[in-house]
């Protein structure tokens, strides 16, 4: 049996969305089908329907999801109908040099679901970051699938499948944020202020918000952001400085993916201190540093993808931390909106007006 379930399509750059019938097959072998029950609205799907990261039209947009398991295929164990799940992108190999290493969330072989989700009329879908997931079923990798408590509201549960936990991870994970840290966050949006959220989680003793929007620095306090900067009004590597004692900061998170940023969380941050980029740049960017900076700052310049995660260690612990509400994740959840309205997000994404908006199925 294939399934027909309404889904959100990008059919070529620039278009707006729209929602059409898809066929959705039957799991194979290592799949799985998911009833996807809330999704959330985010950057990189607009990357996909802008053509920033392919041209591999037409996409089946949405990845930032959670639901409950309609069926699996041949040879999946641990999983079965009716479990509740957070869809991740990020299905380790287990046999990769990373994952022989004991370093999975390098995996450099992570799979997706085999078979193709097509339109009516025959044509595959490209599903983003594997996944797809503005519909109503998807079919996935069963490793896609991370089993947590069904006891979380699934519009929260989702937001660990990309942004949330990707500035979380950027903070604890990739930053390695301790106690007594001081620690700078460029860019609030979503990620920016997760990496906020998982700073001062990890028991950072400043942590230091700088946007251009009053409106989201006053957001970033509400995850923990001790100190904030408008940097249209202030120079934020000087800012930081000053509120570290002329130091900067032990650990700056670039979570906007611009090369002016990254410049200023490169000499925003102290002697020997890290820079973690979380932000998304396009492929046109460019960055220019002298050498001898690099050289005598010292310190580590890192990138994170998805927050350097294990899906099946973080997402299970986060969800726990949430229901004991030691971890305010609904906080991100700006409106639920409907398949229809996904376009309109992203307008209201764009312009800054929301942290989350979240498809609710």
């Amino acid at each position: 049996m294939t399934y027909e379930v309404q889904a959100v399509i990008a059919r070529g750059t620039g278009q707006p969305v729209s929602v059409e019938t898809i066929l959705v097959p039957q799991p194979g072998p290592g799949e799985a089908v998911v009833n996807v029950q809330a999704c959330g609205v985010c950057h990189t799907d607009l990357h996909y329907r802008e053509g920033g990261i392919s041209d591999d039209y037409p996409f089946l947009l949405g990845h930032e999801a959670a639901g409950t398991v309609e069926a699996v295929g041949e040879g999946v164990t641990g999983l079965e109908p009716g479990d509740f799940v957070i869809l991740n992108w990020r299905a380790v190999c287990g046999q990769c040099r990373a994952c022989l290493r004991g370093r999975p969330w390098y995996c450099f072989a992570t799979h997706n679901a085999t078979q193709k989700m097509t339109l009516k009329d025959g044509t595959e879908l490209s599903p983003a970051l594997g996944i797809g997931a503005f519909l109503e079923k998807t079919l996935v990798a069963a490793g896609q699938c991370t089993k947590v408590s069904a006891e979380a509201p699934a519009q929260v549960a989702g937001l660990l499948g990309c942004g949330v936990m990707a500035g979380i991870g950027a903070a604890v994970n990739t930053g390695g944020v301790t106690r007594g840290d001081s620690v700078a966050v460029i860019g609030c949006g979503g990620v920016g202020d997760a990496a906020i959220l998982g700073a001062s989680l990890a028991g950072a003793a400043k942590v230091i918000a700088v946007d251009v929007d009053d409106r989201k620095l006053e957001w970033a306090r509400g995850f923990g952001a001790t100190h904030t900067v408008n940097s249209r009004s202030a120079d934020p590597v000087e800012a930081i400085r000053d509120l570290t004692g002329g130091n900067g900061a032990d650990v700056v998170i670039e979570a906007v993916g611009r090369p002016e940023t990254y410049e200023q969380a490169f000499y925003a941050r102290d002697l020997a201190g890290t820079v973690v980029l979380v932000g998304v740049p396009t492929p046109d960017m460019r960055i220019d540093l002298p050498l001898l900076d690099v050289f005598g700052r010292g310190g580590a310049l890192k990138s994170s993808w998805y927050g350097d995660c294990l899906p099946s260690r973080d997402f299970p612990m986060l969800i726990d931390l949430f229901l004991q509400n030691r971890l305010p994740l609904d906080k991100f959840v700006s409106e639920t909106i409907g398949l229809d309205q996904v376009e309109e997000a992203f307008g209201k994404m764009h312009r800054g007006e929301v942290l989350r908006s979240v498809v609710v199925l």
